[in-house]
């Protein structure tokens, strides 16, 4: 599949990221268009509801907890495609720069595009990124490389 193509379907899966929850398509092409072989290391940053917003489905639980059902399917399924997490950790202060208030980080990293794409494209992981969705009031992820 050609990299637009890749960049589409991806857009249908996941949205336009005009809600801030998932990239939106020049981000998606950033990712697309490095090196095939370059290892990718995304730094993440969760800020989470009060109470998970799932929409149309009525569940009453906490962001916290639609996050963890959102991690016990990404994180299985990041490691079968050759990611791995450096650091899930607690946020606690800034140290240099705006303060910013955050409940978690997470670092992870991939060998190469590939395994980063194929976690997207991962039809389980599609489903439970509803959980991510529902969890998170704000999210931000730095791309990171070598």
């Amino acid at each position: 599949m050609n990299t637009e193509t890749l960049q589409k379907q991806l857009v249908e899966w996941y949205g336009d990221g005009s809600n801030g929850a998932v990239p939106r398509p020049e981000q998606w092409a950033r990712i697309l268009h490095r090196a095939p072989g370059q290892a990718i290391t995304l730094i993440n940053f969760f800020k989470f509801r009060e109470e998970a917003d799932y929409k149309d489905r009525g569940a009453h639980v906490s962001g916290s907890e639609a996050f963890d059902a959102y991690a016990a399917v990404s994180i299985p399924t990041m490691k079968r495609v050759g990611g791995a997490f450096l650091l899930v950790a607690p946020f606690e202060a800034s140290l240099i720069g705006e303060d910013e208030d955050w409940d978690l980080v997470a670092i992870g990293a991939y060998p190469n595009r590939q395994a980063f794409l194929d976690l997207y494209q991962d039809a389980t992981y599609r489903a439970a990124f509803t959980h991510r969705t529902a969890a998170c009031a704000l999210q931000k992820v730095l791309i990171a490389g070598t």
